[in-house]
């Protein structure tokens, strides 16, 4: 018999979102990818990887990206790490700071991997509700938990908690707080100000949304230099190829590409919102690349199906506390015209 730890035996994976395999004849809106390509400088730096250099290891330290994150936010490189994806630095937190039994925690609902990875570390795990105003709920005076996260703007819900709340959450716990900031770049404000003042808050981003390279896997996080050491002895020592240490340093380079595909986004978002609330959707207001809208009969099933038969992939959730509406994706002007038009087919429900 295999002889699996038991908490990896009994616990239960995290579902990502559906990724068809015939995706060019969908509208994909389920997975918050960027509607438009990589920067063009993007595509020149892999190019230029390319070839001879492949047969070398990559730079352990991805020293030239950290250096160009740390030009546009205004950090020492000491202060910086890339990681494989958000998700690793997400991991290697859990890692470095909760050991076996000890306790993280999140907001629910918000980004349930959290969960998932403390589960493998054989981590426990609380959770924090949210009032029908998004004021989290249940957070005592001062809790002592190693880890506290907080998915800023929330996802998939899309508001924000205010820089004030934030800080002062910080200053209750004795663990640290880690500010997801995925979807940040869709916003208009971030914590990184918190990082320099207050020593037990983490930033984390990630490439795949606002810089168009879901596909790269690539993130990073900002913290103390003390916390990014602690995370640089446990990460894989050559966690990012070449290809996408020279992919990060180009996006990150061209921030008039960058800001321009941000800004399409956000006018769409716009418009889609305006759009679902005249033919009768509730939306919260959104600072990510995605809305979440309920219909006005509140069945998320009934209208996720009659999108989907329509070749429009959308998110929908099986949590009591989502299951009423739908997470959206901002896509192009076209394919949220398209489905403005797919959601009026299908009708307000009874």
């Amino acid at each position: 018999m295999i002889a699996l730890r038991q908490n990896i035996a009994q616990m239960a994976g995290y579902v990502p979102g559906f990724q068809p395999d015939d995706v060019a004849s969908y509208i994909k809106l389920n997975t918050n990818e960027n509607p438009y390509p990589p920067s063009p400088q993007v595509i020149q730096a892999i190019a230029t990887e390319v070839g001879e250099g492949l047969r070398r290891y990559p730079d352990a330290a991805s020293r030239l990206a950290r250096e160009e994150a740390g030009r546009l936010y205004g950090f020492d490189p000491s202060w910086i790490i890339m990681a494989n994806g958000s998700d690793e630095v997400l991991n290697n937190l859990i890692r470095a700071f909760a050991g076996e039994g000890e306790e993280i925690a999140y907001i629910h609902p918000s980004y349930s991997y959290y969960g998932t990875l403390a589960e493998v570390q054989g981590a426990k795990v609380r959770t924090f509700g949210l009032t029908e105003s998004f004021e989290p709920e249940g957070i005592p005076e001062h809790y002592d938990g190693k880890l506290l996260f907080l998915t800023n703007p929330n996802a998939p819900l899309g508001f924000t908690f205010s820089q004030n709340y934030i800080g002062d959450l910080a200053g209750r716990l004795s663990g640290m707080l880690v500010v997801d900031e995925a979807y940040v770049d869709f916003a208009e404000e971030t914590s990184l100000e918190l990082v320099r003042a207050l020593d037990n808050v983490v930033v984390t981003r990630t490439f795949s949304k606002s810089y168009s390279l879901a596909g790269m896997r690539l993130g990073l996080a900002i913290a103390r230099p003390e916390v990014i050491a602690a995370l640089n002895k446990i990460r894989d020592h050559y966690n990012l190829d070449r290809l996408a240490q020279a992919a990060a340093t180009a996006a990150l380079h061209d921030q008039a590409y960058f800001l321009d595909c941000v800004a399409k986004i956000k006018e769409t978002r716009a418009w889609f919102t305006a759009e679902l609330k005249r033919i009768g959707y509730r939306v919260i207001p959104s600072s990510g690349n995605y809305v979440f809208a309920s219909p006005p009969d509140r069945d998320g099933t009934r209208v996720y199906q009659g999108l989907y038969d329509r070749k429009i992939l959308v998110r929908h959730f099986t949590d009591p506390k989502l299951s009423h509406g739908l997470r959206i994706t901002i896509g192009t002007k076209e394919e949220m015209e398209r489905t403005i038009q797919a959601l009026i087919e299908i009708g307000p429900g009874q």
